[in-house]
């Protein structure tokens, strides 16, 4: 079974993106920390158990070094903006087994000192586009779950409501073994166009 998990948006500075994602949409978030491994780090923005990362290289040479790295520098180079989508898959042995993915091990470290850490499959694989989401398991308790932290967002945000992304929805079905996720796919160029968080309000759509 698989849920959707959180929206990767690639930027060049993280304070900035978080002071837009506030002004512009209301959407509070909090220091996540280091990717020591990628050259990257982040900041979260919690929506219970969904959220978005906001994502930037913080270690060009260590970035350059590894897949996702390069690819956060080269989104936010050209502006920044929308970069990849996780999935939690209950079963990351089986959904592997089955595209024949490798399975790997991520970790970040909290401003606190405490290291979160994953498996994942997927993010790496060059069958996979980046529309296409990548598949991870946690290893932290479910209250640890960044989508739990607390922030102060000026809109009753509820979750993640649906992704918009240029693609091909045959290829979607078979990567995700026929799951349904909130994934739209639309005709034109490939890439994940807008992301709509789901308040009490109305939808706030993020392009």
């Amino acid at each position: 079974m698989l849920r959707l998990d959180h929206v990767v948006y690639a930027v060049r500075d993280l304070d900035e993106a978080a002071v837009r994602f506030r002004e512009a949409f209301g959407l509070d978030s909090t220091e996540g920390g280091r990717h020591e491994r990628w050259g990257t780090a982040n900041r979260i923005v919690p929506l219970g158990d969904q959220y978005v990362e906001l994502v930037a290289a913080v270690d060009e040479t260590a970035a350059s070094q590894t897949g996702f790295g390069r690819g956060v520098l080269e989104r936010a180079s050209g502006g920044g903006g929308w970069f990849t989508i996780a999935a939690v898959a209950e079963d990351l042995d089986a959904v592997a087994a089955r595209l024949g993915l490798e399975i790997g091990s991520g970790s970040r470290t909290r401003p606190d000192g405490e290291v979160f850490r994953w498996r994942s499959a997927g993010l790496d694989d060059p069958r996979r586009e980046p529309w296409m989401p990548f598949f991870l398991a946690w290893e932290v308790p479910d209250e640890l779950h960044p989508g739990r932290a607390r922030a102060g967002h000026g809109v009753r945000a509820q979750g993640i409501a649906w992704v918009e992304v240029g693609g091909d929805a045959e290829r979607l079905r078979e990567w995700l073994g026929g799951e349904e996720l909130p994934i739209r796919v639309i005709e034109g160029e490939p890439g994940i166009r807008r992301v709509a968080v789901g308040t009490l309000e109305a939808e706030l759509v993020i392009e």
